[in-house]
């Protein structure tokens, strides 16, 4: 059951991709360990079985329970993966600007350090799923590319990635985002109406697909470094454990 009556158009996800192959503290991230992907609801029955056979266990599903509310599972809630839902944001209306939404790399980019902040205890828990979970683990949430992007970054931090390659990461998603916002619009748009939004308004002022995305991740980060020199001290303080950084250290390089 949804709240808002839209069409639901099943497909291959768009922007998703094994973290694997990722200069890491001690060698490169191996695959099959963090999947990152747009919204998983949407996949069709195939495309969810070709990641079961590729060793998913696991999803951590960050939209809000609004979103989450309206797509629900999809294909992969009838397959036996462990589903973990830990939004980032509680309510993405309340992200907006209502008399002038800001849909810049400038913007996105204050989002994800407040993200990073408040949503600290979410993350501390998506990171120590992936520390636990046997096989491989896939994180998503709308686009895969803000949230999503925040929970990788976060990864890659832990695990020893160097700033460039943590944006230059982030930054292939601005290939897919035509094929993004073509796959998620029927329910996005609804959704924003729902919202008291005007889509198309909010498509005609943006600017994301303008520019180079790492503008957005490069001021998260050194933000992160700026304000409390250690880009992981949010995550500490929400409970981030030296044993859960060497679990995920340990994994990431296991053969």
């Amino acid at each position: 059951m949804t709240l808002i009556d839209t069409d639901l158009v099943l497909s291959a996800p768009v922007n998703l991709r094994d973290l694997g192959g990722i200069a890491i503290d001690g060698g490169v991230l191996r695959e099959g360990v963090a999947i990152r992907a747009d919204d998983l609801a949407y996949v069709t029955p195939q495309a969810a079985g070709q990641l079961i056979d590729r060793g998913l266990t696991a999803i951590i599903d960050l939209r809000s329970p609004r979103e989450a509310s309206l797509t629900g599972r999809g294909p992969l809630g009838a397959h036996p993966v462990a589903y973990h839902h830990l939004p980032l944001i509680a309510d993405v209306g309340e992200t907006m600007d209502r008399e002038q939404p800001a849909l810049t790399h400038e913007a996105m980019g204050l989002m994800y350090q407040r993200m990073a902040e408040s949503a600290a205890p979410q993350l501390v828990i998506a990171l120590t799923v992936i520390a636990h979970t046997p096989g491989a683990v896939a994180f998503h949430c709308a686009a895969g590319r803000d949230r999503t992007g925040v929970l990788a970054a976060m990864l890659l931090l832990v695990l020893g990635a160097a700033d460039d390659d943590i944006v230059a990461d982030y930054a292939r998603t601005g290939d897919n985002m035509v094929a993004i916002m073509a796959r998620t619009a029927p329910v996005m748009g609804a959704m924003w109406k729902a919202l008291g939004f005007d889509a198309d308004a909010l498509e005609k002022t943006s600017s994301l697909l303008e520019g180079s995305m790492d503008v957005s991740m490069r001021s998260l980060l050194d933000t992160l470094r700026a304000q409390h020199g250690d880009p992981l001290t949010p995550l500490r303080a929400a409970g981030l454990s030296d044993a859960t950084i060497a679990r995920l250290r340990a994994k990431a390089l296991a053969a």
